[in-house]
């Protein structure tokens, strides 16, 4: 059985590889990604991949919504949640959603 996840995963490091891997990081991250590794501390760095994906998500949302066509967002790969609006409100997609841990 393959890891679809892998398997799109490594598509888009083909794809991007070249273009992110000259992109810097915040100044103390590679060092502190580094240490990580080397203490063998999967959690610290699953949360960290987590908020970036849910930072990543957040960002895709807003921009569709800014388009009109924003698609729904599949439970399998986002764990946010629309809030109920009031219909006279206009806010911004950072206030319309909430973090939720994916179950």
């Amino acid at each position: 059985m393959t890891n679809p996840y892998a398997e799109w995963f490594e598509q888009l490091r083909a794809e991007y590889g070249e273009q992110l891997g000259s992109m810097p990081l915040p100044e103390g991250l590679p060092e502190h990604l580094r240490a990580l590794i080397d203490q063998h501390d999967e959690e610290a760095i699953q949360f960290m991949i987590k908020l970036a994906w849910q930072f990543g998500a957040q960002v895709g949302y807003a921009a569709g919504s800014r388009q009109g066509a924003a698609p729904p967002l599949p439970h399998e790969q986002a764990a946010f949640r629309p809030e109920p609006q009031p219909a006279q409100s206009s806010p911004s997609p950072v206030d319309r959603w909430r973090f939720f841990p994916h179950r």
